[in-house]
């Protein structure tokens, strides 16, 4: 009996104001894998890279994607260091939005996770959606 090797799938996000965006990388990112991890970033981490602060709080981020049907494990995102994650979660496979392709930083993954066998997998952006574009129409709106 020949036992196919389940394939595990990794993806990141901050998840703040979860959007339709979200929801179309998560779930096509599971209809390319048999387990899927998803890292929510901290609120640490946010203020870090982003210099801001979430509007919805790192656990409450948690349990919503914690929810989704089509997400089996929700991890922490202490910092960028995809190495690392993949040194703790062994994962196959990386998903991350196709409007990342190209840029230095992920130029730089394809090279380190290329001798892993780990493929980057690019899944189409949503244009036209972003929790900062939302941000900043809520912001608008109260404004008036």
């Amino acid at each position: 009996m020949n036992k196919k090797k389940k394939i595990i799938g990794y993806t990141t996000g901050v998840y703040d104001m979860f959007h339709i965006g979200h929801l179309n990388v998560i779930r096509n990112a599971k209809a390319k894998c048999d387990y899927l991890i998803v890292g929510v970033s901290t609120d640490e981490l946010v203020q870090k890279e982003k210099n801001k602060t979430p509007v919805i709080p790192f656990e409450e981020r948690c349990e919503i994607i914690r929810a989704l049907k089509y997400v089996d494990e929700v991890v922490p995102q202490f910092d960028k260091n995809k190495l690392g994650a993949w040194e703790k979660y062994k994962f196959d496979k990386m998903f991350v939005g196709s409007d990342w392709q190209g840029t230095p930083a992920w130029k730089k993954f394809e090279e380190q996770f290329s001798p892993l066998g780990v493929e980057i997998v690019y899944l189409p952006h949503t244009d036209g959606i972003s929790s900062t574009k939302l941000t900043e129409f809520i912001k608008t709106k109260l404004e008036r």
